[in-house]
């Protein structure tokens, strides 16, 4: 990650791992954003060209499997639950294509961010700061690696073995028909044919990676943003326990110049935050909405394959059912941990001997008690606060449309 000249012009490194800390914290987000051009791009006239080529290259492949599908549920499709059974594909779809555009639309918000996550790394003073940093940059790459595991391996059993299972046959007309993805639209060309049809399922394999590696690179996101921001707000916390003996900072031993710093190392991570929030809150709401509608729409499909022991097909269903909640778990799980961590920083103020410190300290420390009453939060949209009981509601919504599909399918 190439940083600004002006931010190498005004800043000198006091942590020499800093380039180190920073492949090791944003590695798999970066090959999985940098593959669908979301990632900033670094200083070159060719390589600020390959996002723009794997942004349209990303478009044209959703669009190339969604709108013939579209096509293919209304004027082909007449069976009701076969029908049911592509809404949902086709909600995922487009639900991905919306989530890509909200990110191509805040990417220059994300690469401010990232900017910012980088200057933190590299103007970090304490051993013992770099050691928080780092757990809580671990934390975020190993929720980045669960979710695209869990999302690349449900999507590859659904786009190879769960075609394979299915299998070629033959049509009334005496066709042999081979699978495909996604169901295209008959009269826009022979997509049994060949070479159109190999051509047809490499594009529709391509759509399945970006639209996993989509759901996977914003979840990896907003975890590399919402764990660091743990981490700088435990080094605040780190800084207030110190803030009456001041065993730590030798360099700042006046009680005053400590208390600004940490002031305005706390509004420093506030404004992160609220940057953050304007990054996510779209990605987030699709992603609220989204998963509560697929995830009942999964269970379906998981209660209609074991009742006609579909094996192979249960199977990849419960692969892709577990990869949903999970990854709308990880955004709620972070959100929470955010509301919490940023509470505790008025908690802390409590915590110290602040009856020790000069009246004028005090009133700088209710001002930091002041600014802890409204935590920092993740927001779907701005209508609901992703959090553990955000969590549990997405879970019972999705139980209770399930319950309200079945009986309108079985009536």
């Amino acid at each position: 990650m190439q940083l600004s000249m002006q931010h190498k012009c005004d800043y000198t490194p006091r942590n020499l791992y800093y380039k180190k800390d920073i492949a090791y914290v944003t590695k798999h987000s970066k090959w999985i954003l940098q593959s669908i051009g979301i990632w900033p791009a670094a200083v070159g006239d060719v390589k600020k060209l390959l996002p723009k080529i794997a942004i349209a290259l990303s478009n044209f492949v959703l669009l190339f499997a969604i709108i013939p599908c579209i096509l293919h549920i209304i004027f082909e499709e007449k069976d009701t639950i076969m029908r049911l059974k592509l809404s949902g594909l086709l909600s995922f779809c487009c639900t991905s294509l919306m989530k890509y555009w909200a990110l191509t639309l805040r990417k220059p918000r994300i690469k401010g961010c990232i900017e910012q996550v980088c200057i933190d790394w590299e103007q970090v003073e304490l051993h013992k700061d770099r050691e928080i940093m780092l757990k809580y940059g671990r934390m975020g790459r190993n929720l980045t690696i669960i979710c695209a595991v869990f999302m690349y391996t449900g999507g590859t059993i659904y786009h190879s073995i769960l075609q394979y299972a299915i299998g070629t046959f033959v049509d009334e007309h005496n066709r042999t028909i081979k699978p495909l993805v996604y169901p295209t639209y008959s009269a826009l060309y022979d997509v049994q044919s060949s070479p159109i049809y190999d051509l047809v399922y490499v594009i529709h394999c391509m759509c399945g990676y970006v639209m996993y590696s989509i759901t996977a690179g914003a979840c990896g996101l907003a975890a590399l943003f919402a764990t660091h921001t743990c981490g700088q707000i435990d080094i605040i916390i780190s800084r207030l326990n110190d803030l009456v003996r001041g065993e730590y900072m030798k360099e700042t031993l006046n009680l005053n110049t400590r208390l600004i710093e940490i002031v305005e190392r706390h509004l420093r991570i506030l404004r992160f935050s609220a940057a953050v929030e304007m990054v996510l809150q779209e990605v987030c709401f699709l992603e609220f909405i989204g998963s509560t509608f697929m995830i009942c729409l999964l269970e379906y499909y998981c209660i209609t394959d074991w009742e006609q022991s579909n094996t192979i097909s249960l199977t990849t269903y419960t692969m892709l059912l577990i990869s949903l909640t999970f990854n709308i778990f990880i955004l709620c799980y972070i959100g929470e941990l955010l509301i919490e961590k940023s509470s505790n920083v008025g908690l802390s103020c409590f915590m110290i001997d602040w009856f020790h410190l000069p009246t004028k300290t005090i009133h700088g420390l209710i001002l930091i008690i002041a600014m802890s009453n409204n935590p920092v939060k993740i927001t779907a949209g701005r209508i609901a606060d992703l959090s553990l009981s955000t969590f549990g509601s997405v879970l019972k919504s999705s139980l209770a449309y399930l319950s309200f599909l079945r009986t309108i399918v079985m009536q």
